[in-house]
């Protein structure tokens, strides 16, 4: 083992690859996932091996990893500040209190140290962010040796693992499959009712496609109507078809609004099928695709960054710009960071959305400069990422005395902080400091794994003692801090805030932070109806859970 002392960087990307192995054991919807699999890893290697890692290893992870987390949860953070979002703010509210009384209760009530109890805090909430804010508090306490600085953050360490893996156990199985019992509801119906009254009825599984695409392109042999403009058919028909081209012999016209329609053109419309199908009526028989008049339909995602668009639901955006209908152009998703929305009429839009349009190419070109900008998100802009994790890193250097006591947000809250700007000041235009959602996924979950692994190689020693002196309060912990605010929120969500059924459940995943949950929870509900209320709390309590941490410590080790 001499080998893995000498170089820890060996170490430290074994801990990687064996701990995302481990974290991909499944037992029914159960994984531990790859940071609490790396986690352990790391903690049996380091109790082994007792490698030793430079700490500024951990502060440069830790500083990609919180950087990204607050950058992808800017957007929506500041979105969601509003009085239409305030009931599931309220959620968040309750998780946050809820886990810092628990935590605080039992510390008291057992004297566990600091370090434990930030441990059990990080854990049972599943909220990984913890374990950096809390072990980075304890190293700024005063009147601490730095062997109880290592101990202490040891503690961090061990006691989440624990924590962790029953609360995860807990949040997915009580989501998943205890919840829609105490709610008396089929959650796969209930998600597709509300689904199809979302959308005006006619909702698909999650793992269905339609058969018959919504919009269509179809070529017609002007048989009737001889002398009709194509602007007069596009009027006859409300709008709500475009003509796209138009072949006369071997000639390719132009179709512009006065052009006269003869017997024998060929015409290509474009737009809803019914729609297409009753506009043929008017023209002739249907013909196949022909060399020369089959527009391709053009993809465009575009960003939303209008200050009016914010808040309006898809069919709205659609009411205020009739060029959707008239240039048959359609909205067919929606993307909100990293999660996928369903594009539904009554699905909200927020600022920074990224709306994927289907339609004819002249009339997407006319559209996306009117509804936001075309989004530019395929590389890195490294000057905007530096020159944000040097403001966080700068912000969290400053220190304000209350009384006798510094207080500083350390570079973890100081990057989040800035992280969180950052992100929204790039939603409001996207055209510059782009931070693709692959990568900045791949720095979160990069710069989360190397910092956990560190904290593990270190914290190997430490683990066994306390294992011996906690073991069996640790898994309460876990279970605990998850019901009871969960509960809470199930009770106060459903009696007094009136939100619906799946995204309440959807809603209570995203409190706890909790991917596996809501990935259970669509899973049983065969559609993603519960992530639109997941992604609200989810991107509030991601925000919020971390400065959790370094309120416990500052409480407990004043």
């Amino acid at each position: 083992m001499g080998v893995l002392r000498d170089h820890p960087e060996l170490a430290l990307f074994l801990c990687l690859a064996l701990g995302y192995l481990v974290g991909k054991l499944r037992v029914g919807p159960i994984t531990l996932g790859g940071i609490c699999g790396t986690l352990i890893v790391s903690l049996l290697l380091g109790a082994w091996t007792e490698v030793t890692v430079s700490d500024d290893v951990k502060t440069i992870f830790f500083a990609l990893f919180i950087f990204a987390l607050g950058y992808m949860a800017g957007p929506q953070f500041f979105a969601n500040l509003n009085r239409k979002s305030l009931r599931f703010f309220a959620l968040c509210g309750i998780e946050l209190v809820s886990v810092l009384a628990i935590a605080f209760g039992l510390a008291k009530a057992f004297d566990l140290d600091v370090g434990t109890a930030s441990g059990i805090l990080a854990g049972a909430a599943t909220e990984s962010a913890v374990v950096g804010t809390a072990t980075e508090s304890i190293a700024k306490l005063s009147g601490l040796t730095q062997a109880q600085i290592t101990e202490y953050q040891g503690h961090v360490a061990t006691a989440y693992t624990v924590c962790y893996l029953f609360g995860l156990i807990t949040i997915v199985i009580y989501t998943s499959q205890i919840m829609p019992m105490l709610l008396r509801v089929n959650l796969r119906d209930a998600s597709r009712e509300l689904w199809e009254k979302m959308r005006g009825g006619g909702g698909l599984e999650a793992d269905e496609r339609a058969a018959l695409p919504g919009m269509v392109g179809r070529t017609y042999l002007v048989t009737a109507g001889d002398g009709r403009t194509v602007g007069a058919l596009e009027a006859e028909l409300d709008g709500r078809v475009t003509v796209e081209a138009v072949k006369r012999g071997s000639r390719l016209l132009t179709p512009a609004p006065g052009l006269e329609l003869t017997l024998s053109d060929l015409v290509l419309l474009v737009g809803r099928r019914a729609n297409v199908i009753e506009a043929g009526r008017l023209l002739g028989p249907e013909t196949p695709g022909i060399p020369g008049v089959d527009t391709p339909l053009a993809t465009s995602q575009v960003a939303v960054t209008e200050k009016t668009t914010d808040g309006l639901t898809v069919d709205q955006l659609q009411q205020a710009h009739p060029e959707f209908a008239a240039d048959g152009v359609y909205v067919t998703e929606v993307l909100r960071g990293d999660q996928h929305l369903p594009a539904a009429g009554d699905t909200t839009l927020r600022r920074g959305d990224v709306l994927t349009l289907v339609g004819a190419r002249s009339g997407l070109n006319k559209l996306v400069a009117r509804i936001g900008a075309v989004v530019k998100n395929d590389a890195t802009d490294f000057i905007y990422l530096g020159l944000g994790i040097a403001a966080g890193s700068l912000l969290g250097q400053v220190v304000v005395t209350f009384g006798d006591v510094p207080m500083s947000l350390g570079t973890g809250g100081g990057c989040l902080i800035s992280g969180l700007l950052f992100g929204w000041f790039r939603s409001r235009k996207q055209t510059f400091g782009a931070f693709p959602p692959q990568a900045a996924g791949t720095i979160k979950d990069m710069g989360l794994a190397v910092f956990i692994a560190c904290t593990g190689l270190v914290s190997g020693p430490q683990a066994w003692p306390l294992l011996k002196e906690y073991g069996a309060l640790l898994p309460f912990a876990g279970i605990a801090m998850v019901l009871v605010p969960a509960t809470l929120s199930l009770v106060v969500g459903r009696k007094l805030l009136k939100i619906e059924k799946p995204l309440l459940i959807g809603a209570i995943a995203g409190q706890q932070c909790s991917t596996p949950a809501i990935t259970s929870v669509t899973q049983v509900a065969q559609s993603s109806v519960p992530m639109l209320g997941y992604t609200i709390t989810y991107a509030l309590s991601n925000f919020l859970l971390p400065l959790t941490g370094p309120i416990l410590v500052g409480v407990l080790g004043a």
